[in-house]
């Protein structure tokens, strides 16, 4: 049953403003990670796997609002959703399509700051963070810039969620080691063209001690050098035998 809270959005973007989307990926195909707007199979995916408890949610790279509109759907209130967009022509799409949403022009990278000029300086942490980037064709750079602001914005619970194209992870175990995070696979969603998995990444409960390597001049003479080294004891001379 249609809800009259659901009943009020903005029709699934699938309809019209699919070439719109293919248009913009065109200008910038490095910038867009995909050349149609996902699914609402994918949609419903990234958005089963959201925390018990969410209520403020920012979403990262809106497209023409398939993720937007689930995220309402979930109930979300349109007051704590923010989205961050930073294509100029799908920043005035969603700001037109979802008139009570926070719709930001800006960079993901500076995601603290953004928030901060929202919320008039105010310190908001958010539950989770939904992304629809294109992580896979990123520089590791990019994707710890990304990562770093949204992690700094983030409440101890909460949690990146993310799809890909790929086989794996977008995020190297290299890079997730470095930054303290891990992950795990949401699910997979076949119907998506292509199939897409969404992955979610949260604060490791525990962090491995790195070994540290004492320079070779520092070191303490092991225990069988000692013994080469060693000045070997004096002994009496042994007297033959008459």
């Amino acid at each position: 049953m249609t809800t009259h809270f659901e009943a009020q959005l903005p029709a699934c973007p699938h309809s019209g403003f699919g070439w719109m989307f293919f248009r913009q990926w065109l200008r910038n195909p490095f910038g867009i990670a995909a050349l149609s707007p996902s699914s609402r199979h994918l949609a419903r995916l990234m958005v089963n796997q959201l925390p018990a408890s969410s209520r403020r949610v920012v979403e990262l790279g809106g497209g023409t609002g398939v993720f937007t509109r689930a995220l309402l759907q979930e109930g979300i209130a349109p007051q704590d959703l923010l989205v961050v967009e930073l294509n100029p022509a799908l920043h005035d799409l969603l700001s037109h399509r979802f008139p009570g949403v926070g719709v930001i022009h800006g960079d993901a990278c500076e995601l603290a700051a953004l928030l901060a000029s929202r919320h008039a300086g105010a310190p908001q942490s958010v539950d989770a963070i939904v992304s629809g980037l294109g992580l896979l064709s990123m520089s590791r750079a990019t994707q710890r810039c990304i990562l770093l602001a949204a992690f700094s914005v983030m409440s101890p619970e909460g949690c990146f969620i993310q799809f890909t194209y790929g086989p794996a992870s977008p995020v190297s175990r290299e890079l997730l080691a470095e930054l303290g995070l891990a992950v795990r696979r949401g699910g997979i969603a076949w119907v998506n063209v292509p199939p897409a998995t969404v992955y979610v990444y949260t604060r490791s409960r525990t962090r491995g001690i790195r070994a540290v390597r004492v320079p070779v001049t520092h070191r303490a003479p092991s225990y069988f050098a000692r013994r080469r080294t060693a000045v070997p004891e004096s002994r009496p001379p042994v007297s033959s035998s008459p």
